[in-house]
């Protein structure tokens, strides 16, 4: 019986190495064919398709693909100063950036915990806010292929996946296919949408102040949609508009 049983399980265990190889085959698959396709759509956008299919039946889908001569360099140089400083140097993962965000992560949980126990109702204490390490390809990976949900077999994908992109795209390419398609609001999606929806105007056209707002949005964009005065964000804005002059562009 016992004989039988395992080799039920080693067959079934073969069958799901097979299976997990042929997806990361189809995976690499879909991203060398992006060194000349552009996607037409990420998971992240069908998802959000998805999502509110039945709560927002007027939901509009905002997205005008640029070619990445024809992207402002201020769009570029302020996503980088905000999102990923060191995007042209680093391999896809940011390993320095990594261990800070987890030692930030660590503290905040530390000081929340102190908090709590001061707290007379420690169900009323905020929750510490995560601080996050990713880089520009880490998002593009996470979007472009995964779903939203959060495990360590996911965090796992997303690591091949940026090695993935990394070694079949170019730089250049990764920040095209990133600006023409990361989430800026509810429905919009890439920099020429965000432009117009926010300023009026192609992405283009913005001054360094408008692009680096833009940029400073992409953390929690449908938040800052609802509060474009924030003065978190114009603040945050003036630091990453004196940033982008020493950002080097791929």
């Amino acid at each position: 019986m016992m004989t039988k049983f395992w080799r039920h399980f080693g067959r079934w265990l073969g069958w799901c190495v097979v299976a997990g190889l042929a997806l990361q085959v189809f995976f690499v698959g879909r991203i060398a064919l992006m060194a000349v396709l552009d996607p037409q759509s990420t998971a992240f956008q069908r998802s959000e398709a998805w999502r509110v299919a039945t709560e927002a039946p007027k939901w509009t889908w905002s997205q005008t693909w640029v070619p990445y001569e024809q992207l402002s360099p201020t769009i570029k140089r302020a996503v980088i100063a905000s999102e990923d400083g060191s995007f042209t140097d680093h391999d896809g993962v940011d390993w320095d950036a990594l261990e800070s965000a987890w030692d930030k992560n660590e503290q905040r949980a530390q000081q929340a915990e102190k908090r709590a126990a001061r707290a007379k109702d420690p169900s009323q204490v905020k929750p510490p806010k995560v601080v996050g390490g990713s880089t520009i390809t880490q998002q593009l990976a996470k979007n472009l292929l995964l779903s939203g949900e959060r495990s360590l077999l996911r965090k796992g994908q997303e690591l091949l996946l940026t090695l993935a992109l990394e070694t079949f795209l170019s730089k250049r390419r990764i920040l095209e296919i990133y600006l023409n398609s990361v989430e800026w609001g509810e429905g919009v999606f890439g920099a020429e949408a965000a432009a117009r929806r926010y300023f009026g105007k192609s992405a283009r056209q913005l001054s360094a102040f408008e692009a680096a707002r833009l940029a400073v949005m992409l953390p929690a964009p449908k938040r800052f949609e609802k509060r474009p005065n924030s003065g978190y964000l114009a603040g945050r804005a003036g630091t990453i508009a004196a940033r982008m002059g020493g950002v080097q562009l791929p």
